[in-house]
């Protein structure tokens, strides 16, 4: 009677688990929680705020007025023709995609450790739906780039399109790779070390500076010491930012040595983070 109670079961959770465990199949077993997931993070994030989704849009819109006034104007940094409010704007989109991946999943343990500590479901849910929802937010803004790159490009901007356009879909996955992958591995950290929640948002802000975000990569190499100018070019993310307007501007430079760095970096680093979360997802509990 007792064999034919556990034949019953669907599948058995066990604390013996492979290093990098992504069981797929079980991900679209609950599938159902991931999309409630999603549905949370969307409706959550701007309840009880005056200007709802609207921050979507306001967001980006002065952060480039801001870089446009400071860097280009002030600064006088050059954006090869390209009318520079533009210019930021399309490092902005991407930069913020990465970034809401990055900093969503960095607290995943911490924040949802009640949830955690009465039920099962697979973990790794959680930041999964951090980046699925973080792509409606990226798509918005994407949207209010084209209507802006439509009006430039009427009024005679040197801006078009290339046949890289292509690669779109996979520039959006080595974002939330590397957002997903590095929000594991601080996840992990800020679960033990809560000095980690403050040193994240401080190092986050300084690594936009360290990615290409307001200045294109060629501006890097001339005016920064070697040194800067190798850890900005050898970054991962400004080859992604700089990729990213590339194919959407025509402007910087691209080589496919460096888009396949940048896809090898973002699988290694999501790997990293699938080891680092299943090793500390078994003992989080006793420590948060």
């Amino acid at each position: 009677m007792n064999t034919a109670q556990n034949d019953d079961w669907l599948y058995t959770i066990s604390s013996k688990r492979k290093l990098i465990d992504l069981n797929f199949k079980e991900i679209w077993r609950y599938r159902d929680l991931l999309l409630l997931f999603v549905k949370r993070d969307i409706v959550t994030v701007y309840k009880q705020t005056i200007l709802g989704p609207l921050w979507y849009l306001i967001q980006p819109l002065f952060t480039s007025v801001i870089f446009t006034l400071v860097f280009n104007n002030l600064g006088s940094i050059s954006t090869d023709g390209v009318p520079p409010f533009l210019f930021n704007l399309a490092g902005i989109t991407a930069w913020n995609y990465f970034n809401s991946c990055l900093s969503g999943t960095s607290d995943t343990f911490k924040q949802n450790a009640g949830i955690f500590g009465k039920v099962y479901f697979p973990r790794v849910i959680m930041p999964m739906s951090v980046t699925i929802s973080n792509l409606l937010k990226f798509f918005i803004q994407l949207f209010i780039f084209t209507g802006f790159y439509i009006y430039y490009y009427s009024n005679g901007a040197e801006v078009s399109l290339s046949s890289n356009l292509l690669l779109f879909p996979v520039y959006v996955i080595m974002m939330a790779l590397l957002g997903l992958g590095a929000g594991m591995i601080l996840s992990s950290m800020t679960t033990k070390y809560r000095d980690m929640s403050v040193v994240i948002g401080f190092a986050v802000s300084l690594l936009m500076y360290m990615s290409a975000v307001p200045y294109p990569l060629s501006e890097a190499r001339k005016k920064f010491p070697e040194l800067v100018a190798n850890f900005v070019e050898y970054n991962p993310v400004s080859q992604i930012i700089e990729g990213f307007r590339y194919m959407l501007l025509s402007t910087g430079t691209f080589s496919w040595a460096g888009f396949l760095y940048t896809l090898l970096c973002s699988v290694v680093l999501f790997l990293i983070g699938i080891v680092v979360f299943n090793k500390t997802e078994k003992t989080f509990i006793d420590t948060v």
